[in-house]
């Protein structure tokens, strides 16, 4: 059995709250099982781990709670999000630009590697 999860957010709409939620949700609850989890952002999505963006969205309209709530409760419980490297461009971002809860940065190597791995499941978005 894999012990590792792979969730790859690469064409959620950040303009549809409800989209942000699953992925974020499904990560900290398999972290909470004791899985060691991954969360990939890329493309679109990539847009969620710079600065000032996740705290302005919410998963339903009049949530106290931002996306970057969820992300940081997902952080909290062990979860790693990545940036794509592409986005960095894409987005005009630099690594200085990125929220603290993001673990670094990675390239498509790195995310098919892992997709490849007997080690992870994967789950996309």
């Amino acid at each position: 059995m894999a012990t590792k999860l792979l969730i790859v957010m690469a064409n959620t709409d950040l303009r549809n709250g409800e989209e942000l939620g699953a992925p974020i949700f499904q990560a900290t609850v398999a972290a909470a099982m004791e899985f060691e989890v991954e969360v990939v952002c890329t493309a679109t999505s990539g847009r969620l781990l710079k600065k000032g963006v996740a705290e302005t969205l919410f998963v339903k309209p009049g949530s106290p709670k931002s996306v970057l709530d969820f992300i940081k409760d997902a952080h909290e419980a062990g979860v790693k999000f990545y940036c794509c490297s592409p986005n960095l461009d894409l987005f005009h971002m630099t690594e200085a630009d990125l929220i603290p809860e993001c673990a670094g940065i990675v390239g498509g190597a790195y995310l098919i590697e892992r997709v490849m791995s007997d080690e992870y499941k994967v789950l996309t978005y």
